[in-house]
């Protein structure tokens, strides 16, 4: 029996001398986009560089498809795409040139470079700069790049380490749609600290806070958590001061004489107050304002 293609991340820590970056980190990934969010500092980029075997474990161990990925080496290096949160691409290269390399260091056969190449800068809208020098690009433009390089092999696994910070709002929605789509035949697993940019493109979430696995699930069943705790209000400043001491608020708009509010948890006294539908921004800031008090 054929075994199932999964990513299965089993008790992982990882410590740099006296830093513990990751602590007993495990769960498991089957085709389709997941988001891995987290503030910066939280692990996320330690746990991508394990999953990609720049980095490797303390403890614990990646399995894919029932093996250990450190044992596969290159093997599970070819079926995987790989975009760091620093990427460095050479300034002398055009956006061409740069891709050809790249793909010759994948082991893509230069024949089918010829057709991939122009595929994968249409996708990320850099067909037009093509034959110009890395050197003069924006840093949009280069992150777009780190994402056609990623991609040029055709990868079973995609792991994006922030890949939407640079891009203008239209590029942002064009790359969270195709890579939806990507996703129903790729393990894909993309990390942000910008939560609207997870509820955008995943299906799945893993939030991490302080190198722990703070909770797993689909955006719906997250975001359920706080249906019916959201509320939209409108006050002057003391009262402002005075919720803050007590609610989770998401969002202060000033106005002339007051504010505009949106905060979770249950209403405030003699307040007028407009239930609102829950996001997973407010799931996100309730959940770690709830897991900071529990840990004091």
């Amino acid at each position: 029996m054929e075994t199932r293609k999964e990513l299965l991340v089993e008790h992982v820590c990882k410590s740099y001398r006296k830093n513990v970056a990751l602590k007993d980190v495990s769960f498991q990934l089957e085709k389709g986009v997941y988001g891995l969010l987290g503030e910066n500092g939280a692990g996320k980029s330690t746990l991508m560089r394990i999953l990609t075997t720049v980095d490797f474990p303390t403890s614990g161990k990646v399995l894919y498809g029932g093996e250990d990925i450190t044992k596969m080496d290159e093997a599970y290096r070819d079926l995987i795409g790989y975009m760091p949160q620093e990427y460095q691409v050479y300034p002398a290269f055009t956006a061409a040139d740069f891709l050809n390399y790249m793909g010759v260091l994948k082991g893509v056969p230069k024949d089918r470079l010829k057709t991939k190449i122009p595929e994968v800068l249409e996708f990320v809208n850099l067909s037009d700069a093509a034959k110009k020098k890395v050197r003069t690009f924006s840093g949009g433009m280069k992150r777009r790049l780190g994402i056609a390089q990623a991609i040029l092999n055709d990868p079973q696994i995609l792991i994006l380490d922030e890949p939407t910070a640079g891009l203008d709002p239209e590029e942002r929605i064009r790359f969270s749609n195709i890579l939806s789509n990507m996703g129903q035949e790729k393990i894909i697993l993309l990390s942000t600290h910008i939560v609207s940019d997870i509820e955008a493109i995943a299906s799945r979430l893993i939030v991490i806070k302080k190198g722990e696995i703070a909770r797993t699930g689909t955006i719906d069943e997250l975001v359920r958590q706080v249906d019916g705790m959201v509320w939209e209000a409108e006050m002057g400043q003391d009262m402002l001061q005075k919720l803050s001491l007590s609610r989770t608020v998401i969002h202060i708009r000033q106005t002339g004489d007051g504010a505009k509010i949106r905060f979770v948890g249950q209403p405030y006294p003699g307040m007028d107050c407009r239930r609102a539908a829950p996001c997973l921004e407010d799931y996100y800031m309730f959940a770690g304002e709830r897991r900071s008090e529990q840990s004091k």
